[in-house]
């Protein structure tokens, strides 16, 4: 199982800040993930749960940690499979309890299934649960049933705790703000994201299928040390590019066509995420140009106005009304600006978010709104910022000329002290950067 680069301090320190914020007199229980089955005999590739593996580093499945702050013999407590000579010969080497207190700076860890035993124990005294109540049912149940093994001592003294506290919004908080290791992650990841895009802009050419330019990203993500993608990746050639998860990935790129690709890898659990639109043959048609440069405005502009202390829907509202005004000056829109936008006109072009926050997720975790309004960016933060117009192959409300042509440009933006850094800026995205790189790949052909 994958190991990670970041220093043991990262995770301890992490587990410790989060300690540090649970009720008195609480405990925390974060599962890990399980092994999923594929089809007959056949499992997914193992991907651990991203709360489990901020706070462990910890890459096998079906384990638990439990926080207990205050405890003598130990804060950290880990639940792992145990060492199994035999079962390793077919799926390969468990490090076993005590190899996870040797490696992974855990005060204490048990083989998993002694939880059930041990795990009223741990509760017993404790004034509450803190875990991510509702999400897995299992967990849910074996909550229960160890308060109640803790009830049924009560004549022996034992306590059980007396309320149930959702763990989430303790621990999304801190997976907002990234660390310097994290981000350095990040950057490794937004670098190699958008050098996968310039070896599908070098590749493509009319005749090849969207699952060949998804074949040479994959390649050079699985090159650069990402086994897999952080999400499906997307390659909508034409009006497929309209489809906003598009993943069939299935048909031929055609001259005069746009290609739309949606795609970033997964360095040691962080995410990429990067969209870039180009044209199949390498050149723009005047309407793929005029609508390609508004959205590319538009993101510039909005890259521009992250800044510390400006609201998340600030951003947001910005597209909105540079991709409305601009419709209506290519004429795909028509009427007041203020009144298009007040009426939502412009859903039937624009019809999602600016963005979202990225990390150990591509839709991370962390709140767009704390008491009720949008909040504020702050360094260390790390999101989004993806402008897109959609003209449907099937809008009979614009000439024929427009139809079918989908355009979204993405970037990954650090909120820094300052501004913010674009991790993804390897990749080119200006139509004379983009017309230059593929002519220059079709001459070395």
């Amino acid at each position: 199982m994958m190991k990670s680069s970041l220093p043991l301090g990262e995770f301890a320190a992490r587990r410790a800040r989060l300690m540090a914020q649970l009720p008195a007199g609480g405990l925390a229980i974060v599962p890990g993930a399980s092994m999923r089955h594929r089809n007959r005999d056949v499992e997914y590739p193992f991907r651990q749960d991203s709360d489990f593996y901020y706070l462990t580093g910890f890459n096998e499945p079906d384990a638990v940690l439990v926080l207990l702050p205050g405890r003598s013999d130990g804060e950290t407590v880990l639940f792992c499979q145990g060492r199994d000579p035999e079962m390793e010969i077919w799926n390969g080497y468990r490090t076993g309890p005590e190899g996870a207190m040797q490696h992974y700076g855990l005060d204490a860890a048990h083989p998993v299934d002694e939880i059930d035993k041990r795990l009223p124990e741990l509760i017993d005294g404790r004034r509450s649960i803190c875990y991510s109540i509702g999400s897995d049912e299992a967990l849910d149940n074996r909550v229960r049933q160890w308060l109640k093994a803790v009830r049924s001592r009560a004549r022996q003294g034992a306590v059980a705790p007396t309320e149930l506290v959702m763990l989430d919004p303790l621990l999304h908080e801190l997976r907002l703000f990234k660390s310097e290791a994290e981000i350095g992650l990040m950057r490794e990841a937004g670098r190699i994201s958008a050098q996968a895009h310039v070896r599908a802009m070098q590749q493509c050419r009319p005749g090849l299928f969207e699952y060949q330019l998804e074949a040479e990203i994959s390649h050079h993500f699985a090159m650069n040390g990402c086994h897999l993608p952080a999400y499906s990746s997307i390659v909508g050639g034409g009006a497929n590019g309209c489809i906003l998860h598009y993943t069939e990935n299935r048909d031929a790129l055609c001259a005069g066509d746009l290609v739309l690709i949606d795609a970033g890898c997964e360095l040691e659990y962080y995410a990429g995420d990067i969209t870039r639109t180009f044209p199949v043959d390498g050149h723009f048609s005047p309407e793929q140009k005029q609508l390609y440069e508004l959205v590319l405005r538009t993101q510039l502009a909005c890259i521009e106005r992250v800044k510390p202390g400006v609201l998340w829907n600030e951003v947001h509202d910005l597209s909105v009304h540079m991709l409305t005004e601009g419709l209506v000056a290519l004429g795909l829109l028509e009427g007041d600006v203020d009144t298009l936008i007040e009426t939502g006109a412009y859903r039937e072009f624009y019809m999602h978010r600016l963005g979202h926050w990225l990390g150990m997720d591509v839709h991370d975790v962390g709140d767009y709104r704390v008491e009720g309004e949008w909040r504020p960016l702050q360094p260390g933060m790390v999101m989004t910022v993806e402008p897109g117009l959609y003209v449907s192959p099937h809008n009979e409300g614009v000439e024929p000329r427009w139809r079918g042509i989908g355009i979204r440009i993405e970037d990954d933006v650090l909120v820094t002290e300052t501004g913010g850094e674009v991790l993804s800026a390897a990749a080119p995205k200006s139509v004379a950067e983009i017309e230059q790189l593929m002519a220059k790949a079709r001459q070395s052909r």
